[in-house]
């Protein structure tokens, strides 16, 4: 039977067979309010150079697809014909980065333009679906036409090409339509797409909380049916999507789309292993779980102009296994957190410098209970830690999320210690702090510094601070830096 299956299951002979509109359609001013004028002028002048040399270029992606949405878009991208090493030539102030797929950083005076050039299909698009094949991208420096590149994208909505020379949107996809039914929808089969590209599952859940879109269903059973490919996916780009979401303002929503769609499943598995085992459709309940209530908290803080770092947030998700783990101590409290995380951190690929800050986080948490005045030299020497924001923080939230009136008491106590600026070294005198004067990345009232994006701002949801992102990009590039982040 699955050889019949196989035999009568549509060849796909060329990218036409993928595109609803092969010759790409245009809409002009006259169907849509998108302007020349609402572009970043400096991706702008990207585009008259590229078109200066006889290449062509566009803005592609999110920056589009914002507009459409009358949201103010985050950056703005550009896609050509032009190689990497052609825009290399043509402009001073770039660098050519990735290894998966290279693209062209053109740097400007506090932002980052991001430039990539149209990209072919992968050969198995063209052949039979099959389930035993594997099918996730690993190398993909080949380049294509404008209608290969926007038919390997993730979803209709971020193929979506804006020509400056005419104000007009060319659409090889059915992005346009889609976007005005407030629809996410796969290009092409999604069976093929989310096994290229697991992430793009993650992805998928993640854009049509923030936009207020609806995943069609075809792609809402795919992703349910291949959630466990996601075990496949570069543990450094997973942490990159977790980082993003945590700057949404919308985590708990965003988790609550992925347990609905079983993506919890495979992502942070140990920590929802009790409530699936209860309920294993628990994502209609899941802002009732523990981890959903300390979550939205958190969420409102962000909304409320608080600082929160993506320690904070994995220290939330964790928080029961942890508060099990102090429990069952039968030796020290450390070793016994480490036991109890570092298979967890070895899965998820957590840097080094974040597993030793977040079991700081959780073995201090008992310490906010100390708040004796008689202490006060102990309790001085506590605030001045390097992990003492982010501890207090998770204790906070903790204590609201259980009602606890103790704890809540007790992060009263310690709430004016994050308002405080950090002691000056010695011999520096009061007033004016240094200009590099830092403490771990807090500022001098005492919150986590804001880190600069490399690229242009606009919005809560912000690309990866610039840490993250530097040892992202010299290590490998992926396909989503072409499907809009």
């Amino acid at each position: 039977m699955k050889f019949l299956s196989n035999l009568f299951k549509k060849k796909i002979g060329s990218v036409d067979d993928i595109l609803i509109y092969p010759e790409g359609k245009r809409y002009y001013r006259d169907a849509h309010s998108i302007r020349k004028n609402m572009i970043d002028e400096d991706a702008v002048k990207i585009i008259h150079r590229l078109h200066k040399f006889g290449y062509k270029a566009y803005i592609v992606g999110g920056g589009v697809r914002d507009l459409l949405l009358e949201r103010k878009p985050k950056d703005f991208d550009v896609v050509t014909n032009a190689t990497p090493n052609q825009i290399k030539k043509i402009f001073n102030n770039c660098r050519i980065i990735g290894r998966r797929f290279k693209i062209v950083h053109i740097l400007f005076r506090g932002k980052v333009i991001e430039v990539s050039t149209f990209r072919s299909l992968p050969e198995h698009r063209f052949g039979k679906h099959d389930e035993e094949q594997d099918y996730l991208i690993k190398r993909d420096n080949k380049f294509g036409t404008p209608q290969e590149d926007a038919a390997r994208r993730d979803f209709t909505i971020n193929a979506l090409y804006y020509d400056i020379r005419n104000d007009s949107i060319v659409d090889y996809v059915g992005g346009y339509d889609d976007i005005r039914n407030r629809q996410l929808r796969v290009i092409g089969n999604p069976e093929i797409s989310f096994r290229e590209d697991p992430v793009r599952m993650l992805r998928a859940v993640k854009f049509a909380v923030l936009l207020g879109l609806k995943i069609d269903k075809g792609t809402s059973k795919s992703i349910k049916k291949n959630v466990s490919e996601l075990e496949k996916a570069s543990s450094s780009r997973m942490l990159e999507e977790y980082n993003k979401i945590f700057r949404t303002w919308k985590t708990s929503l965003i988790f609550q789309g992925m347990a609905q769609n079983h993506l919890l499943d495979v992502l942070f598995k140990e920590a929802f292993e009790k409530e699936k085992k209860k309920d294993p459709d628990f994502g209609e309940k899941f802002l009732q779980t523990g981890v959903g209530k300390r979550l939205a908290i958190a969420d409102k803080l962000l909304s409320e102009r608080e600082e929160l770092t993506p320690q904070i947030f994995y220290a939330l998700i964790f928080s029961d296994i942890v508060q099990e783990a102090v429990l069952k101590k039968g030796g020290h409290l450390v070793a016994s957190l480490k036991s109890a995380m570092e298979p967890i951190f070895q899965r998820l690929g957590t840097p080094k410098k974040d597993k030793e800050r977040l079991i700081k986080v959780f073995a201090s948490q008992d310490r906010f209970y100390h708040t004796e005045d008689e202490k006060a030299s102990q309790n001085n020497f506590f605030r001045k830690k390097d992990f003492f924001y982010d501890a207090f923080y998770v204790f906070k939230i903790n204590a609201i999320a259980d009602n606890n009136d103790k704890a809540l008491q007790c992060a009263f106590f310690w709430e004016i210690s994050v308002r405080k600026r950090p002691v000056l070294p010695s011999g520096k005198k009061e007033g004016k702090p240094p200009r590099n004067h830092r403490r771990d990345g807090i500022d001098f009232k005492g919150r986590p510094r804001r880190e600069r994006n490399r690229k242009s701002q606009g919005g809560p949801e912000d690309k990866l601070a610039e840490n993250s992102d530097r040892n992202f990009e010299e290590g490998q590039s992926d396909s989503s830096q072409n499907d809009d982040v």
